[in-house]
């Protein structure tokens, strides 16, 4: 009987495809896995080696609280400045008035481009390799080839264009345009100039070392100051160390080395002199400012000095008492910080509006000295009148004096700080390269792993998904169909796969030999020994001893079945006619060792009788009749009497009658053949024919009044997605 495996067994739950069917076959398809995920960790590997590594390089600046002025002064302290504005100084770090003259100083608006070769690019140069012998003449620039430029100046029309430096060998070159025109030639370490007439249209180039041979070549491009300063910025960082420390880490990245050190430095030489220049343009404004108040005390001086010398001529040299000095003093002081604080005050107008939080502190500070010189002044009030006059008149006298000395002094600071200036900016440490940041080849390598790992999955998904071929029996029972037989794939029978693939365009068939006759032992002729067993008990109730063997679609294995299970039948003494019902490219006579001609389709035609038909195969009691000639109407021959007729007497002569028919879903031949035989089994392949394919086949036949009797699942492969607990028997053989 049929064998029937339990329902849990099949490897498709309710809800799809379970865990242990996915994972079993992800390792049928190991093979596959491996080779993607190989192919792609190899590429990443490759990819790491050869891509252009970009570097970074940092630099460390510190901003101090004060100025460094030799003369120094209390007025940051007074203006409240105690903590290092780092934000602004890291704004200004970013600004195009630095990075530009960076960039200028460095030469960034001239860009020389090596020329690559094709997906390698420079790696040959940054590995050292020089120009192999073939490949003199080429365009490519390898290992100790140099190109140094000293001078490159251009006219507007040329800014941005990229031109060609070819080199002519022995230290000679050519300069063209992006049209291949040239502009002249030139030699290192002679002024080039273009030969163009127009001035609009100018180019001055100085090479001063050329090492390249003749045909490799450069790509020369003039920058604007704008691009190249935006290309620096673009590269370049500032962060703060810590929090409100001063200490600002300036880093840039790139792809020269060299010219990172060299950019980065610049960078930070700048806005070391930018500070510089700032500091002493401050003093510069000071001075200015005091360079206009000192004469005007000095007046004032004087004439505070010839109004006191007056009146104590006219009063005959009063003294002053000890109460009045007393109070002078004390007047002279309160001038002395009231004045202190305009001169702030003239200094932080320029800076701050009045709305300013210290702006607003000094203005209390001035109206609290204005109240205690009036409190002073009401005491000055009581005394004698002449003491009140020659006190007011010495304090002015005192105070315009301290206001003079005042400002002398300040001059003194500022001219000692403006010719000491050393800014508030300094270098704790200059530009050091501090490493490769891309490629990252490790997180490359582990990308090209994965990728090869999740592509290789995905193809074994999709493949699963859109190709749902029957892989268990349960499958088939599922539908109503009982299986019969399970035929494992055998190399023998892949063998004979390939030959028929390789010669199936060839007149003749494929197949050599049975696998019966071949290999007798062989796990594929065993099943065939069971679904004779299976076969011997289905057919007693039935009305003929005709069997027909069809498929859902071509190469299911349908023929090989037919005439390996005839070939068993016949071994074990039955006497067996296999009729080959496939007139259009059956092939059952190149197994059985004979031709075409003279076989089904003559018979049926009415040119040649049944005993020329009926043919000798090299196994006892098997007989066959071959397709015969290909003729233009196979299913209108099918349909004649003479088919009953053909059916009737070979069921006489023989035990057993094997009909193979062609495909159901491709003609309607095995529904024709099917109603005159009173068994059909149809055969599907491992994997290959979908459930919904062997459906549509069953209706096919159902609609035709064909019954079918079971299935026949061919070509069982031995997977880890099918292997728990389908059909172990074939595991086991004997010699």
């Amino acid at each position: 009987m049929p064998q029937i495996p339990p329902a849990s067994q099949n490897p498709q739950d309710e809800n799809g495809l379970n865990f242990g069917y996915i994972f079993g076959t992800l390792w049928d398809h190991k093979t596959l896995i491996i080779a993607l995920t190989t192919i792609t960790t190899l590429i990443s590997i490759a990819y790491a080696m050869i891509a252009t590594p970009v570097y970074r390089s940092d630099a460390v600046v510190q901003v101090e609280t004060k100025s460094g002025g030799l003369g120094g002064s209390n007025l940051s302290e007074m203006l409240g400045e105690q903590k290092p504005e780092s934000n602004a100084h890291i704004e200004i770090l970013g600004t195009r008035m630095i990075l530009g003259k960076a960039a200028e100083q460095v030469g960034l608006t001239t860009l020389i481009k090596p020329t690559p070769l094709p997906i390698v690019g420079l790696a040959q140069v940054r590995y050292g390799i020089d120009r192999p012998g073939f490949a003199r003449g080429w365009a490519s620039i390898w290992s100790d080839e140099h190109l140094n430029i000293s001078r490159f100046k251009a006219s507007q029309n040329w800014i941005g264009v990229p031109l060609t430096l070819r080199s002519l060998g022995e230290g000679r070159y050519e300069l063209l345009t992006p049209r291949g025109e040239s502009l002249g030639k030139g030699s290192q370490d002679e002024p080039f100039e273009s030969d163009e007439s127009r001035q609009d249209r100018w180019i001055e180039l100085n090479v001063n070392r050329l090492t390249a041979p003749a045909g490799a070549e450069y790509t020369l491009i003039k920058r604007s100051e704008l691009a190249a300063t935006k290309d620096l910025q673009g590269r370049f960082d500032v962060t703060q160390r810590g929090k409100e420390t001063g200490v600002l880490e300036l880093s840039l990245t790139g792809t020269d080395r060299q010219q990172l050190l060299d950019s980065l430095n610049a960078v930070a030489q700048v806005y070391l002199t930018q500070n510089i220049e700032r500091q002493a343009a401050e003093a510069e404004k000071s001075l200015a400012f005091l360079d206009e108040q000192v004469p005007q005390v000095r007046e004032s001086l004087s004439e505070a000095e010839n109004r006191l010398n007056r009146y104590r001529a006219t009063q005959d040299s009063v003294d002053l008492s000890f109460e009045t000095e007393s109070a002078l003093s004390s007047l002279v002081e309160l001038e002395k910080k009231r004045n202190e604080l305009e001169l702030v005050e003239s200094e932080m107008a320029r800076r701050f509006t009045p709305s300013h939080p210290q702006y607003q502190t000094l203005l209390e500070k001035k109206e609290q000295l204005q109240r205690e010189k009036e409190q002073l002044e009401s005491r000055v009030d009581n005394l004698p009148e002449t003491q009140q006059e020659i006190l007011r008149l010495t304090r002015d006298v005192e105070v315009t004096q301290e206001i003079y000395v005042q400002l002398l002094n300040r001059m003194q600071e500022l001219r000692i700080a403006k010719a000491g200036t050393v800014g508030n900016v300094r270098i704790l440490d200059d530009a050091v390269i501090d490493g490769m940041i891309a490629p990252r080849r490790s997180l490359i390598l582990a990308v090209g792993l994965f990728s090869g790992l999740l592509l290789s999955v995905c193809i074994i998904l999709f493949k699963l998904i859109f190709n749902r071929g029957v892989e268990a029996p349960a499958q088939l029972e599922a539908v109503g169909l009982p299986v019969y037989a399970t035929v494992p794939l055998s190399e023998e029978q892949s063998k004979l796969v390939t030959q028929i693939k390789r010669r199936r365009n060839q007149q003749e068939g494929a197949i050599n030999d049975l696998l019966a006759v071949r290999n007798p032992t062989d796990l594929s002729v065993e099943a065939l020994r069971g679904l004779r067993t299976s076969l011997h008990f289905a057919m007693m109730d039935t009305a003929d001893n005709r069997l027909m063997i069809t498929g859902p679609a071509p190469a299911v294995g349908k023929s090989f079945i037919s005439v390996n299970l005839a070939a068993v039948c016949a071994q074990a003494g039955q006497k067996v006619l296999v009729i080959d019902g496939d007139m259009r490219k059956g092939y059952l006579h190149s197994a059985l060792q004979g031709s075409s001609e003279n076989g089904l389709s003559e018979l049926l035609a009415g040119r040649i009788d049944l005993d020329t038909a009926i043919n000798k195969s090299k196994v006892e009691g098997l007989d066959y009749i071959a397709r015969g000639a290909a003729p233009p109407n196979p299913s209108e021959l099918l349909m004649q009497r003479r088919l009953t007729q053909l059916l009737d007497a070979v069921s006489e002569r023989y035990d057993l009658v094997i009909i193979d028919t062609p495909p159901i879903l491709a003609v309607t031949d095995a529904a024709i053949i099917g109603k005159q035989v009173g068994t059909s089994l149809l055969v599907t392949r491992f994997a290959v024919n979908p459930v919904r394919e062997i459906e549509a086949a069953m209706q096919r036949l159902e609609s035709s009044g064909v019954v079918l009797k079971g299935a026949i699942l061919n070509a069982m492969e031995r997977k880890a997605a099918t292997s728990y607990g389908y059909y172990g028997y074939y595991n086991y053989s004997y010699k």
